[in-house]
Order: structure tokens, then C-alpha cells, then sequence
């Protein structure tokens, strides 16, 4: 189990469904991500019952964030697109608004950083994020993460597009 004492990375379990379905349909959302339609509890459900958690066979891999003490979903974190070739994948995480600003996700980073070094050899993590999201921004640089780029007019959000800022953290 990935924990660090005060919070625990673990697969996705049954349970998890109630927290998925509000997390995944909030669309304030959607704009950090690819959604555009809502989740229905089928269609999470199936996620959750089909999901293997083999990154090398579905180049992704997804955690819950669980505080240990209180044994509660505070979030999640992903890893997508993965390349198994060059070792390198793009991170993603989501902190419940009741959750945000204890730490939970510095400590998810950090504990997601040590896994994917240690068990997988992976070189490199890519985190892309809105240039108005200074909160995120400032988390990535704090975890060791270098902004290396600006993709300009990348997300669509309503009408306008928005720039996002590409953040690395590589291996020594």
C-alpha cells in the first residue's frame, strides 16, 4: 500500500462510486479534462468493475487520494497517456473543494513521484495546467516540477480558448 502515514494511495474500490459520480459531473471541471457530457452511475460502475490498474496495457493508472486517519476519498490522482517506451506520462489530480489546502495534495504527488520511480522506472511526469490556475501552478513547482513551455489557445473553455502551462519533473 502507497501511504505515507497521513495519506494512502489505493485502487479504485466499489464504494467509490458516490464521490466518482459528484467529482466526475462537476463541470466546473471539465475544462482540466475531456469531458463534455455527464457520467451516469452505469457508466462509472462499469469503470470501476472493468478497471485493471496495468498501466502497460491501458496506459493509464488511477489512485484514490484517502486521508488514513479519517478512511475518507479526498481525491484522486491519474496517470495518463502513458509511454512505456520513453518512460513518461501525464499527471493529473483532484482535491474534494471540502478537502483542499491540508497538504493532501503535495503528499499525493510526492508519494505518486516514489511509486512511479521505483515500481515502474519512469523518467519523466507531464502535468499541463490553465494558466489561471495559479493554486496548481504553484503546487507542480513546490513538488519539483519545472514549467518548460506554454501551449497557447489549448483548452477550450465556453467560446474562448486558454493558454496552459506544461510542467516537467524528470528523473536524475
Amino acid at each position: 500500500m502507497l501511504n505515507d502515514g497521513k495519506i494512502k494511495l489505493r485502487a479504485l474500490e466499489p464504494t467509490d462510486l458516490d464521490v466518482l459520480y459528484r467529482w466526475e459531473n462537476d463541470a466546473s471541471l471539465w475544462s482540466v479534462g475531456c469531458a463534455i457530457a455527464p457520467f451516469s452511475r452505469k457508466q462509472l460502475w462499469d469503470y470501476i468493475e472493468t478497471y485493471n490498474g496495468d498501466i502497460y496495457s491501458s496506459n493509464q493508472l488511477r489512485f484514490i487520494i484517502e486521508d488514513f486517519d479519517l478512511r475518507q476519498a479526498v481525491g484522486t490522482i491519474d496517470l495518463y497517456d502513458f509511454d512505456a517506451v520513453n518512460r513518461r506520462a501525464f499527471v493529473g489530480i483532484l482535491i474534494d473543494a471540502e478537502c483542499g489546502h491540508r497538504g493532501y495534495a503535495t503528499r499525493a504527488l510526492t508519494l505518486l513521484w516514489e511509486y512511479v520511480c521505483e515500481r515502474i522506472g519512469m523518467h519523466q511526469l507531464v502535468a499541463v495546467v490553465p494558466v489561471e490556475n495559479v493554486y496548481s501552478m504553484k503546487l507542480f513547482e513546490k513538488c519539483g516540477y519545472k514549467r518548460t513551455a506554454t501551449l497557447q489557445s489549448w483548452v477550450r473553455v465556453g467560446s474562448d480558448y486558454k493558454d496552459v502551462a506544461l510542467f516537467q519533473l524528470i528523473s536524475q
